[in-house]
């Protein structure tokens, strides 16, 4: 039992974690691993005259069985002496913005009031009870998700809060597993409560908990957690570098051409400039912004991202954008028709003939295989996240960085109708190319030809 503790004094004094007296606010979920940290922290408090504030955040996601880890949170708080601060989610949590999961809006909850607690409390460190299978967890999801040298360095020792730069995290108990705590947790009586979502093989990180890491630990051995750890801390060193060599650049008065740098270094670069803009810095997106400058990308509605030769990240924001609702299904019965929709006229037909013959190129008129396009279509204006694939190209883009590149107006793209099949699929812009899947072919007999007009 003395073995860990021992272990975790050492660690704090090497990486020089925390300072003699300094105030720590010790976040306690009341698992595990922050039950264990809490009481190391508490023996060890009096010989480094340390002030310990616990800190318990509840989610209000797992109903009472929240309430009662929260309860022993308070007991433990009480019978050792340290004041406690208790936060619950509101109701922003489930009011979360589209696309963030309810896990990734709870963590950002949580470190929030950690911050919170840190900063009306004095404190400059936020202790975190994540161990060594936590490290391994991150490297290898991180690893899965294709994360660059950044990620694949995992999770430090010591770093800053996301809530808030000047806040430090620590995590002391990053050199042990979660065998050896568990061990320790039973010689030292340390009462602690399990997360039954933990058992859940559907999430990610669960299910290499549960499923991948003890096969990997029945074939590596013991060594698991150190091989990754010094992995980690080596790709870290280098991503460090990399990133260092992509400040100098920037900074500096007198640059290399963008072109003539390392592709680790242009990479980085890319990544600073969008993080600083707020844009996560998606693999896919980075490439294309080193490898085919001046070509706009439409991330989200009204915002798109363009780089330049120099490696400059341009970013457009357009606000008060409004996306026009309307819609209209008509159905291409019989030979012929018409169509009128947002101040636009279609005159249709459908003819048989041999997919050999000449496809007459006349403005505004678009033969389209017509078996392929079917009978019942939808004409509507663009929306967000649009996507088309123009002939001659072999996969679709967003139909935003198709108006941008050709030049067309802002004011005029939300008013340009395009035409849908009734599984979706875009095969008319106005003003655009037609869409590759849809064109003439030697072996189409039934042609639709298209011809509009527009007032004004």
């Amino acid at each position: 039992m003395t073995d860990l503790l021992a272990e975790v004094r050492t660690a704090i004094l090497t990486r020089r974690l925390f300072e003699r007296g300094e105030r720590i606010v010790v976040a306690v979920s009341g698992g595990l691993d922050s039950m264990v940290l809490l009481r190391l922290l508490d023996e060890l408090a009096s010989e480094s005259a340390w002030s310990l504030i616990m800190a318990h955040f509840n989610h209000g996601l797992r109903g009472w069985e929240a309430d009662r880890d929260e309860a022993l949170v308070r007991d433990s708080a009480w019978r050792l002496g340290w004041p406690c601060v208790v936060g619950w989610a509101d109701s922003a949590l489930r009011k979360r913005q589209p696309g963030v999961s309810l896990e990734m809006a709870a963590r950002q909850a949580r470190h929030r009031f950690l911050a919170e607690v840190a900063a009306q409390s004095g404190c400059s460190k936020v202790a975190l009870g994540q161990h060594a299978d936590d490290q391994i967890e991150t490297v290898l999801l991180r690893l899965l998700r294709g994360a660059g040298g950044e990620g694949l360095a995992g999770i430090k020792w010591l770093g800053p809060s996301p809530a808030n730069p000047t806040i430090q995290l620590v995590r002391p108990l990053l050199g042990q597993t979660r065998a050896t705590l568990r061990q320790w947790a039973g010689r030292a009586d340390v009462s602690w409560r399990e997360d039954r979502s933990n058992a859940c093989a559907d999430m990610s990180r669960n299910w290499l908990r549960i499923e991948i890491v003890p096969k990997l630990r029945r074939r590596v051995g013991r060594g698991l957690a150190a091989t990754v750890a010094r992995t980690a801390a080596l790709v870290g060193a280098e991503a460090d570098l990399v990133n260092d060599l992509a400040r100098r650049w920037r900074g500096a008065r007198r640059r290399a051409a963008f072109g003539a740098l390392h592709a680790a270094v242009q990479r980085r670069i890319l990544v600073q400039q969008l993080i600083e803009s707020g844009i996560e810095p998606e693999f896919e997106l980075v490439e294309a912004l080193r490898t085919e400058p001046g070509v706009s990308r439409t991330i989200g509605p009204g915002l798109t991202v363009r780089s330049d030769v120099r490696g400059h990240v341009e970013v457009e924001r357009t606000a008060g954008v409004r996306f026009r609702g309307e819609r209209h299904s008509v159905r291409l019965d019989g030979d012929s028709g018409r169509i009128v929709f947002g101040g636009m006229t279609v005159v249709w037909r459908v003819v048989t003939r041999r997919g050999k013959e000449r496809v007459a190129r006349r403005r505004h008129w678009e033969s389209f295989d017509a078996d392929r396009v079917g009978s019942a279509i939808m004409l509507r204006h663009w929306q967000p996240g649009d996507r088309f694939c123009p002939i001659g190209q072999e996969s679709a883009v967003k139909l935003q960085d198709l108006f941008v590149n050709g030049g067309v107006p802002r004011s005029e793209r939300h008013r340009r109708a395009i035409a849908l099949t009734a599984e979706g699929e875009l095969f008319w812009v106005e003003g655009l190319r037609m869409a590759e899947r849809f064109r003439i072919r030697p072996e189409t007999r039934r042609w639709l030809e298209w011809r509009w007009s527009r007032e004004g």
